[in-house]
C-alpha cells in the first residue's frame, strides 16, 4: 500500500513565485537556461542548472558546479527567496493547458515503496543520469524538483481536491509558455490525515515522468538509511518529493521520430517496402495526424502518408507488442532502416508532440532528416498495464505536458 506523508515545504513567498519557478532541469540545455535566467538572480536555474553562473562551456558535472548549487540554495534561503513552512502540509498543484486542468497532490513519497516495487516504473534509467541527480540530491540534502506520479482514480481524494481547490490558491500564474500553474496549501489536520489514509488504500503509484529523479531520490534515501546506525525508518530522508495525479486527469501526448537517411533506398523503394506491413496512402502536402492506434503519419519528400499496420503485424494481447512504438521500431526502423538501438543510434532523433507536426516537416524540409514518423499517443491504461505486468516501455514512448514547474515547493531531507 502506498505510504505518503505531509512535509514542511520550502517555498518562495507569493509575490516572487514567478521569478523563482522554472522549467525542469532536463527540458532545456545550459545556454537556454542561461538565457531564461538572465537578469534574474532569483531564478531556480541558479540551483538546478548552476553551470549558468560559470563561463559558457563549463562542464555541468564539475565539482565546483555542484558546490555552487549548494551555495545558491543556502543564499536563496538566507535572502528569504525560499522559506520553510512551520508545519507539515500536503499541497495541491494544478496545471492548465489548452483549457484543460489537471490536479495533483504534492506528497512525500516513501523510499521503501520505490525500492520494493510499490512505486512502479515503465522505463529503464541510465546510470550516468541517475548519478548526476544523486549528487544533486545528496549535496543539497533536498529534493529540489518533484517527480510526476499517477495513481488509480480514488473518489475520496477527488473530493478532497475539489474541496481544497474551491478556496483561494496560494500561487496562481501563467508561465511564459502559456501554461497555468495553481497551488494550494492544505492546512487542515483532518484533511491531511484523510489524504494519508486514502493513499494507504492505493496498492501502487506509477511514475509518469521523472524516472531518473525517482531513482536518484530513492537511492540517496536508501544510502542515508544504511549510513545511519540509529536509523528508525521515519526520518525525512526516507521520503522524496512527488506530485501524484489521478490517472484520468492525465493525457499522454505523442512522441515522434525523425531519421537521417533511408538506409541506401530511394524514397520509392522505401514506400514500396512499407507496403508489406502497412496500408500506405498518400495524403498530399497537408499535414496528416494519426487518427487511431496502429495508424502512423510518415513525412517524406514534401508529402504526408498514412501508414496503417496490417492485421497480424502486432499483438493486441501483448502489453508491449500492441504499442505503436514497438510496431514502428521493429517493422520500420529495425527491418528497413537498420536502427536497432534507439538509445544510442545517432541516425535517429525524437521530437515531443508539444512541438507539433510542423517541427517534423521543418527538420525534413531543411535536409537535416530524410523522413519523419508521427505516432498515435499511448494511453494511461497502456502505461499502467505495462508497469503492472513488469514490462518496460521502449525508449521515447511517452511525453507528458505540461511539465511540473520546479521551485513551487522543495522537500528537505532533514
Amino acid at each position: 500500500m502506498a505510504k505518503v506523508k505531509p512535509f514542511r515545504g520550502i517555498r518562495p513567498p507569493r509575490e516572487i513565485v514567478t521569478e523563482v519557478a522554472s522549467r525542469p532541469y532536463d527540458v532545456l540545455n545550459s545556454e537556454e537556461a542561461r538565457t531564461e535566467a538572465e537578469g534574474n538572480p532569483r531564478s531556480l536555474y541558479h540551483i538546478i542548472k548552476p553551470e549558468i553562473d560559470f563561463a559558457p562551456g563549463t562542464d555541468e558535472h564539475a565539482p565546483e558546479v555542484y558546490d555552487r548549487a549548494v551555495a545558491n540554495f543556502a543564499a536563496f534561503r538566507e535572502n528569504g527567496w525560499l522559506v520553510q513552512d512551520e508545519k507539515e502540509h500536503y499541497y495541491i498543484y494544478a496545471q492548465t493547458m489548452d483549457g484543460r486542468t489537471q490536479y495533483g497532490i504534492v506528497v512525500a513519497a516513501n523510499v521503501d515503496d520505490y525500492m520494493e516495487g510499490r512505486i512502479k516504473k515503465h522505463e529503464l534509467t541510465r546510470r550516468d543520469k541517475e548519478e548526476d541527480r544523486m549528487k544533486h540530491v545528496r549535496i543539497n540534502n533536498a529534493n529540489i524538483e518533484p517527480v510526476f506520479f499517477a495513481f488509480p482514480d480514488n473518489k475520496a481524494l477527488e473530493d478532497i481536491i475539489r474541496k481544497v481547490t474551491a478556496g483561494e490558491p496560494e500561487y496562481d500564474f501563467t508561465a511564459e509558455d502559456g501554461f497555468g500553474h495553481h497551488f494550494w496549501v492544505i492546512d487542515d489536520a483532518e484533511t491531511i490525515a484523510a489524504i494519508t489514509e486514502e493513499f494507504a488504500k492505493i496498492p501502487y503509484l506509477y511514475i509518469a515522468d521523472g524516472h531518473h529523479r525517482s531513482a536518484a531520490a530513492a537511492l540517496v534515501g536508501n544510502e542515508k538509511a544504511r549510513m545511519n546506525p540509529a536509523h528508525r525508518g521515519d526520518e525525512e530522508y526516507n521520503y522524496f518529493l512527488a506530485v501524484a495525479f489521478p490517472a484520468s486527469h492525465l493525457k499522454i501526448i505523442d512522441y515522434n521520430r525523425v531519421v537521417r537517411d533511408l538506409n541506401g533506398m530511394s524514397p520509392a523503394e522505401f514506400l514500396e517496402k512499407l507496403e508489406k506491413n502497412f496500408v500506405v496512402e498518400d495524403k498530399g502536402e497537408a499535414t496528416y495526424t494519426p487518427v487511431a492506434l496502429h495508424n502512423f503519419a510518415l513525412y517524406l519528400e514534401g508529402h504526408w502518408y498514412s501508414l496503417t499496420a496490417r492485421e497480424g503485424t502486432y499483438d493486441d494481447n501483448d502489453p508491449i507488442g500492441q504499442l505503436d512504438v514497438t510496431i514502428s521500431s521493429d517493422l520500420i526502423l529495425r527491418d528497413l532502416i537498420g536502427i536497432t538501438d534507439l538509445r544510442s543510434d545517432k541516425r535517429i532523433d525524437f521530437v515531443g508532440g508539444i512541438r507539433g507536426l510542423e517541427e517534423l516537416r521543418r527538420r525534413v524540409d531543411s535536409g537535416e532528416m530524410a523522413f519523419a514518423l508521427a505516432l498515435y499517443p499511448v494511453s494511461m491504461t497502456q502505461l499502467m498495464n505495462i508497469a503492472d505486468t513488469g514490462n518496460i516501455m521502449p525508449p521515447k514512448t511517452t511525453w507528458f505536458e505540461p511539465k511540473l514547474r520546479s521551485g513551487l515547493v522543495i522537500h528537505s531531507l532533514d
